[in-house]
């Protein structure tokens, strides 16, 4: 098998490209799974039963910023360093991120490490699905961890606060795309989440995470994806700032953009579980 032309090891690899690369000394494979609480599934304990051999295990909810009420902020810096040293990734390796849903929140640990300043990272296009359908290895072993030194340099220009996404919204400055489903969007389904407001924020647009992929999982081609924004009316002469429930699928939106080489965007880091809990901020309901 060759690789796909689409192949880019800052924005996505496919299967054939990790199978060819997954013995390079500098590669760290990282198994970023994380799901919803109804979806009933234990990451972790599916990561230590099968995975891709040498993966490492990165745990979305404890790798954030746990001084704050919001779920899996983004972590400081000192904190980002001091788990990657643990897990033996560090300067001067490629490394590759893969989810047990597909694509879903290895998008969130590719844009972490995008915050951090770090930019030899991809997401695995199709994830662990697509790895077992294809029959390619797996191992049930830990890895074997070698300490890395780590610097990082964040990109604060990725992240944006509720007050910046607010000024956004009310100054019509950049083009909001928020990532939850249509009827979340629209105000006509309640939030995962109790005590939130339904809804989405004023002016923003819907690109539910789902249509950025295909049924496999695998994200749609660059000009597919350009075609999609374009016709959902979002203007990407624009800069953008990618929202969801709780800022993972966001990280979606924000890999498709990059994908189609939209480089002005950032994530809303406390997404709907900030904004929807607050009510002086404005609620919009609808399409």
């Amino acid at each position: 098998m060759t690789p796909s032309p689409q192949d880019d090891p800052r924005t996505l690899v496919s299967t054939d490209w990790l199978a060819k690369h997954l013995r390079d000394p500098d590669l760290r494979v990282l198994d970023a799974s994380w799901y919803l609480p109804d979806a009933g599934r234990d990451a972790k304990a599916e990561y230590q039963a099968a995975h891709i051999p040498g993966a490492r295990f990165f745990d979305i909810d404890e790798i954030s910023d746990q001084r704050s009420s919001l779920p899996h902020m983004a972590p400081p810096p000192e904190k980002f360093i001091s788990r990657m040293r643990a897990m033996g990734v560090g300067d001067g390796h490629q490394v590759v991120v893969y989810d047990g849903a597909g694509l879903f929140s290895a998008a969130r640990v590719w844009w972490t490490f995008r915050l951090m300043g770090k930019t030899d990272v991809a997401v695995l296009d199709g994830g662990f699905p697509k790895w077992r359908a294809e029959g390619r290895e797996i191992e049930d072993m830990p890895p074997v961890i070698r300490d890395r030194h780590m610097t990082v340099s964040r990109q604060n220009h990725l992240v944006k606060d509720v007050t910046q996404v607010a000024h956004a919204a009310k100054l019509g400055e950049a083009e909001i795309l928020d990532a939850r489903s249509a009827a979340r969007f629209r105000g006509e389904a309640p939030e995962p989440r109790p005590g939130l407001r339904s809804g989405h924020i004023p002016g923003s647009r819907n690109i539910p995470f789902t249509e950025v992929l295909n049924t496999d999982g695998t994200m749609k081609t660059p000009a597919e994806l350009k075609a999609l924004f374009e016709a959902a009316g979002v203007d990407l002469t624009k800069p953008a700032i990618t929202t969801c429930g709780s800022g993972v699928t966001a990280a979606i939106l924000s890999l498709a953009l990059e994908r189609i080489g939209h480089r002005n965007h950032a994530l809303y880091d406390g997404s709907w579980a900030e904004w929807g809990m607050y009510d002086d901020l404005r609620v919009a309901t609808g399409p």
